[in-house]
């Protein structure tokens, strides 16, 4: 009897291909940037390399008609990714939870990380010049493999430890948020933005 996979992890790779969103949201972003002298502050005193609204500015989509644009745009893709996971939401749709925005410089990265407390986790990619790093994607087995060899090079893309998914500027990914990511080092020499965002029931 041949294998079969189970348990599988879902992650969708959509796009924004609004050019003219993606420019009001980079010029947003850099605004805030600016002004927002707390979250600033944040990324100062917690070492992140640039500046997130993160731990500053929970109201975006409120604050700014281009984020309310943008949520409406996430809101179809995540309806998408829902479907694609079989989730049974008893009718209902996932709602926005949180959004907040990254300008990560260069040699700046961000370490594993989950998204508690959420279903639905993503990332939406604005500015991504060459080189400004992948999202780094952990198998959810990896602590309990233990005594498992590890994987040939050829070994297909389900069965690698880890997943490298490489944005561009408009892509839009989207994972469970229980999945372990990590962003990896911006090598870049100009910002890499983009706007990270969770879905609750």
């Amino acid at each position: 009897m041949p294998s079969r996979s189970l348990f599988a992890t879902q992650f969708y790779e959509g796009r924004i291909d609004d050019a003219a969103l993606i420019a009001e949201v980079e010029a947003s972003v850099r605004a805030l940037a600016e002004d927002d002298r707390a979250g600033r502050g944040w990324s100062k005193a917690n070492g992140y390399r640039g500046y997130t609204s993160y731990a500053s500015l929970d109201d975006l989509p409120v604050r700014d008609p281009v984020f309310a644009d943008l949520k409406r745009a996430l809101d179809r893709h995540v309806m998408v990714f829902a479907r694609d996971c079989a989730f049974d939401l008893g009718g209902r749709k996932l709602k926005l939870d949180s959004l907040w925005v990254n300008v990560l410089k260069p040699g700046g990265t961000h370490s594993g990380h989950i998204h508690p407390h959420s279903v639905v986790s993503g990332t939406a990619y604005i500015a991504v010049p060459p080189g400004s790093g992948a999202l780094k994607l952990e198998d959810p087995r990896l602590p309990m493999l233990m005594a498992a060899p590890g994987r040939t090079p050829d070994a297909v893309e389900a069965l690698r430890p880890f997943v490298y998914a490489e944005p561009a500027v408009g892509s839009v990914f989207l994972w469970e948020s229980w999945l372990r990511h990590e962003v990896m080092p911006n090598q870049a020499k100009s910002d890499r933005i983009s706007v990270s965002f969770n879905y609750r029931m």
